[in-house]
């Protein structure tokens, strides 16, 4: 059918959500996609819920526009406010990376601690630790979510601070994580597409825990809801505000440098 032809559409507030684009690619190397990162009006997680669903509208309909079979939503915080009505108001699968997250982390889970992180807005909000419940609770199981919001994690990839050994991101996680260290969590859902990033860190700091990944998981559930297709395997990007620094961001998130240009959008 035709429409298999049209790309994923991928957008977030910022480049966190490149971490998405990362995963489909491992799935499905020939993908076309179309990225938006709204960077003019980043960060959203410590915006309202109003103000969160009209932005994360303006960014659906922008990729809309630009004809996309699926959208996948590599944000957290519009993930945990804004899903359901984006689902209801687009013609195309809307994925987020809240449902998924939630269900692998209760198939993870051995003895039925799970820590969240994300951002604070994300926290505040609560749907990760909701969706985990329900997804416990379908399955007999009795769970306990211990959450922390760590926004200065954000600030830390986008500077830079991401590799192992990096003494500022170390002290963050300590502080940060103490408390999910301290509540014998088993597995962590990492809540934001940032986190991701900085894995190996909380791994040092959380050994033998099971580290959730959000876009992972949604990419598995978006190609249970589109087959994936073999086109030219492009990726063409769109920011609302073009940073300085956009060919670093990406590389940080992409795992490598890019090969293609940023168009600005107003």
């Amino acid at each position: 059918m035709a429409e298999k032809r049209l790309p994923i559409g991928v957008f977030d507030s910022g480049l966190g959500g490149l971490s998405a684009v990362r995963e489909i690619r491992k799935a499905a190397p020939d993908e076309d996609i179309i990225y938006f990162g709204d960077t003019a009006r980043v960060p959203y997680g410590s915006r309202s819920p109003e103000t969160i669903i009209k932005y994360a509208c303006d960014d659906a309909d922008f990729l809309l526009g630009r004809g996309v079979r699926a959208l996948v939503v590599a944000c957290g915080t519009v993930s945990s406010v804004a899903l359901d009505l984006l689902s209801s108001r687009c013609p195309v699968p809307v994925i987020g990376v809240v449902d998924g997250a939630a269900k692998a982390a209760v198939g993870a889970t051995k003895n039925g601690i799970i820590g969240v992180i994300g951002t604070t807005v994300t926290v505040n909000n609560g749907s990760l630790e909701k969706k985990t419940r329900e997804y416990a609770s379908a399955e007999g199981k009795d769970i306990k979510t211990v959450s922390r919001a760590c926004q200065l994690f954000v600030a830390l990839v986008e500077n830079g601070f991401i590799g192992r050994g990096n003494a500022i991101t170390e002290m963050a996680v300590r502080d940060y994580l103490k408390p999910i260290k301290e509540s014998g969590a088993d597995t962590l859902i990492l809540g934001c597409t940032h986190f991701p990033i900085i894995a190996d860190i909380i791994s040092d700091f959380l050994p033998g825990v099971t580290l959730i990944n959000p876009s992972e998981e949604a990419v598995k559930e978006l190609y249970a809801k589109t087959e994936a297709y073999k086109g030219g395997g492009t990726t063409e990007y769109f920011v609302s505000d073009a940073p300085a620094n956009f060919d670093m961001l990406a590389e940080i998130f992409l795992g490598k440098k890019i090969n293609a240009s940023v168009a600005e959008i107003k």
